[in-house]
């Protein structure tokens, strides 16, 4: 018997997470409400996103959008194949996507106004809203717009006790030792809708996530005793920091009793064939493991590709060399083996898969070992799955891939897009938690011709 009892209805352990991650953080039960009113489940086409970020921004002109009949220092060292699609070509690298292409959709035509910090080009690139070009770095913030995890986990909370949002597995830096790159938060959604970050190599031997164990002098009963109190307690808070403190409680002690969450986490378990299709390197393992969390319930799961702005895709030298013994085939051998895997399962129908970064690689090659720089003014993504129109290319670029010469969208058009997959408007009306209203995207065009 606890030796004090909250007064009040018994809620479930659902709606108590539910709870945590909005009535708490000032949006308000009625809210929450009216966001779910304007959000039909039945109407979406995707249950789940995983959103595989090549953070640093990937060559268009050596992945999605190649360039043969151009002059060597345009095209580059490598030949395109064909794909599943006829017509549609990619990266002679890339041989197990070019097989899955028939489940996917390219957008050629992508452009906007930063080209300089990598850090407001991925704000743009994961919100939609541009903050224009910047020589300095902006950190994430409290007033940045919301990741789609954070969206998508509050408008849309999992049917079971699982993590909504996951995102690892890093935490990308603007630079070595810089700042953290916006994009991958909460925002003024409050940090309770932060994602659950999972910053271990799943490739380890060993991996874990030992956080989402009782210790041992701990017992369930005494877990649910301190949830009761914890919920208690959540309801006096009235500053900022309290309130963020009980909703990562809330969340905590739901996942610390949680079966499917644990199970999700025990990548052990998946046989040695298919962690090897996946690539035996903390991206395969990690977009392996985005599966496994998909599977269990989780809404959205982020793969940030760099541990830092400049460790991977940001390729001003060496790029032929990078991509061929490094980037493409780990990207290939994860997102290639992931399609498949999602399509084999049945999953796929409902499972948006996104790949892309904050921007392109300039059309002509430098001297700098053959690399290429940034390139904002026209760049490429690829979509598949949950709703997206397999085989699909939107949009154009110019002859040497410098310029959209048809059909030119923003990332807002490609975010509204994602969202109209995920069943919600991308005008939906938010508030944070000074009742200030907010629209998601309010100037993103959802692209037609990508949706089934």
């Amino acid at each position: 018997m606890l030796p004090w009892k909250c007064p009040g209805p018994r809620l479930s352990r659902r709606r108590m997470l539910q709870l945590g991650g909005s009535t708490l953080l000032g949006l308000g039960l009625p809210d929450l409400l009216r966001a779910q009113e304007r959000t039909p489940r039945k109407d979406a086409h995707a249950d789940a996103c995983i959103l595989i970020f090549l953070n640093g921004g990937p060559s268009h002109l050596d992945m999605w959008d190649m360039k043969p009949a151009t002059p060597v220092e345009i095209r580059g060292e490598f030949q395109p194949i064909a794909t599943t699609v006829p017509g549609v070509q990619l990266c002679e690298h890339l041989p197990r996507l070019a097989r899955q292409m028939h489940h996917c959709a390219l957008v050629r035509s992508l452009h906007h106004s930063v080209n300089n910090a990598h850090a407001a080009a991925v704000y743009v690139g994961l919100t939609g809203h541009d903050r224009g070009d910047a020589n300095v770095a902006i950190a994430a913030g409290p007033n940045d717009y919301p990741a789609i995890g954070s969206v998508v986990g509050m408008v849309r909370p999992p049917e079971h006790v699982v993590p909504p949002f996951v995102s690892m597995p890093y935490i990308t830096q603007e630079g070595r030792g810089g700042p953290p790159q916006p994009g991958f938060f909460g925002g003024w959604l409050g940090r309770g809708l932060d994602p659950m970050f999972v910053l271990r190599d799943p490739n380890a031997a060993g991996f874990g996530m030992p956080e989402l164990s009782l210790g041992q002098d701990v017992d369930a009963r005494r877990m649910i005793e301190r949830r009761n109190l914890g919920s208690c307690l959540s309801r006096m808070a009235s500053t900022r920091q309290l309130q963020d403190m009980n909703a990562f409680q809330a969340r905590a002690f739901d996942l610390l009793t949680s079966p499917a969450a644990q199970r999700a986490f025990r990548i052990e378990r998946e046989s040695a064939t298919v962690r090897d299709a996946y690539g035996r390197n903390i991206y395969g393992q990690s977009v392996l493991l985005a599966r496994r969390l998909i599977e269990a319930g989780t809404r959205v799961v982020s793969i940030a590709w760099a541990p830092d702005a400049n460790a991977t895709w940001d390729t001003h030298g060496g790029n032929f060399t990078k991509l061929r013994t490094e980037l493409l085939p780990q990207l290939d051998m994860a997102v290639g083996s992931l399609l498949g895997d999602l399509h084999a399962r049945g999953m796929l129908e409902r499972t948006l898969v996104a790949v892309m970064g904050e921007f392109g690689r300039t059309p002509r090659v430098n001297n700098n070992s053959g690399g290429r720089d940034h390139w904002n003014f026209c760049y490429s993504l690829m979509l598949a799955g949950g709703g997206i129109k397999g085989g699909a290319v939107h949009g154009a670029s110019d002859r040497i891939g410098a310029r959209p010469s048809l059909n030119p969208v923003f990332p807002a058009d490609v975010i509204a897009t994602i969202y109209h997959c995920l069943g919600i408007p991308a005008d939906l009306e938010l508030r944070d938690r000074l009742n200030r209203p907010f629209t998601l995207v309010p100037w993103g065009n959802v692209i037609g011709e990508l949706v089934a």
